[in-house]
């Protein structure tokens, strides 16, 4: 008995030997996994800090988008303010509804004529102007066309090999040509046929309202006379004196007068009236293909159509504002119009949007079968309800 019982404790004492073994490992076990949870607690709370810090950061840059460095906004009623009378309200509605809500002008001139036949946003484009940006161009191509400095197919060196002739850049609005071409001109005589183009005066005939735009008396400080034939620098150029000189590239040569007709009988005495015969006739065939390229392949792919559209881009900004530029004229049917459009504000506005609005008007105006020989224009004379036509 005293054996048994003597026994019985012995293996009591294994058995609670062996348990206290294993709690000892079953701890030991705890605490070696103990240290990476904490470790990995640590991990967890420095991944949390830092999402909460990229939150932080990414509302930074929301705003950061919404805060806008333009000082002109970019959607405006560009309408408000106009005066309707005397214009032909067919094109005017085809205007204001290709500009939609952005801010800026368009104008449509009778390049034959003279007559201006809409003019959307007046106070815009009767003001002093603004940067030509590459529009600058047409008039540096056909100063340097008419100085015999180059011909159409004269591959000009850009830099290192790289050479183009005057169609690819118009098309492409390249900088390097016109910066090349302005070297070459020189000062007087760039001057000289900015002056004959109408720079630095009003291209209207008594218009009430219009100011001229500016040419300056030396090369820009700011990158000379480069600067001054490829981007246009220290010029202002209203609208109405890029739709005179693109009116006298689209009727082969005659810079008129511009002419906005007020009342039924200002329309019915209508006269032309010529400012000056530019004699560039015989280049003007020269510059066409590059702005028709700038339509069909180039910088104006927004405008193009069935019919031929030729025109020229503009795109750059002037302090806070960013100025988007497209001048141009169809080049097909009994009736041709010049439509310019300016756009100001932020980044949209850039001269391929310029020539998507005045694709639209174009497109329009195709669909009111406006271009065809028969065509009469519709004044608000013609009608009771004038308001109709020009409101959004």
């Amino acid at each position: 008995m005293h054996f048994q019982s003597g026994l019985r404790a012995t293996v009591r004492l294994i058995n609670f030997a062996l348990l206290l073994s294993l709690i000892a490992i079953d701890l030991s076990a705890v605490t070696s996994t103990a240290t990476p949870a904490k470790k990995k607690k640590r991990h967890h709370v420095a991944v949390a800090k830092s999402v909460a810090l990229t939150k932080v950061s990414t509302t930074h840059r929301v705003r950061r988008q919404v805060y806008s460095p333009w000082s002109e906004p970019t959607y405006a009623d560009s309408t408000s303010g106009d005066n309707v009378d005397g214009e032909d309200l067919t094109v005017r509605r085809a205007a204001v509804e290709a500009l939609g809500p952005f801010n800026g002008a368009v104008v449509v001139v009778d390049p034959t004529t003279g007559r201006i036949l809409t003019m959307v946003n007046q106070k815009l484009a009767l003001s002093g102007g603004f940067t030509p940006c590459s529009t600058i161009k047409v008039s540096v191509a056909l100063a340097a066309l008419k100085e015999k400095l180059i011909e159409r197919t004269t591959k000009v060196r850009l830099y290192g090999r790289t050479k183009m002739e005057l169609t690819e850049a118009l098309a492409h609005s390249n900088n390097y040509y016109f910066a090349n071409m302005g070297i070459q001109l020189g000062y007087d005589r760039v001057n000289y046929y900015a002056r004959l183009f109408g720079y630095g005066e009003t291209a209207g005939l008594d218009i009430p309202g219009e100011k001229a735009g500016y040419f300056p008396p030396a090369p820009p400080k700011n990158g000379g006379m480069g600067m001054l034939t490829s981007f246009g620098e220290e010029i202002s150029q209203t609208p109405l004196e890029l739709a005179a000189l693109i009116s006298a590239v689209a009727n082969g040569g005659t810079l008129y007068y511009l002419q906005y007709p007020r009342t039924q009988e200002e329309i019915d005495q209508f006269t032309p009236r010529i400012k000056r015969e530019l004699e560039i006739r015989e280049v003007i065939p020269e510059v066409k293909p590059g702005m028709e390229g700038a339509v069909d392949f180039g910088t104006a792919r927004r405008a193009h159509q069935d019919e031929v559209i030729m025109g020229k881009t503009g795109t750059c900004s002037e302090g806070r504002t960013h100025l988007g530029w497209f001048g141009s004229f169809n080049d097909s049917g009994p009736h041709k119009l010049v439509v310019v459009v300016l756009l100001t504000g932020g980044r949209p506005s850039i001269g391929p949007m310029a020539a998507g609005v005045a694709g639209d008007v174009y497109r329009h105006l195709t669909q009111q079968n406006y271009f065809a020989a028969n065509h009469l224009g519709l004044t608000p004379a013609a009608l009771v309800p004038t308001q109709m036509c020009c409101s959004r």
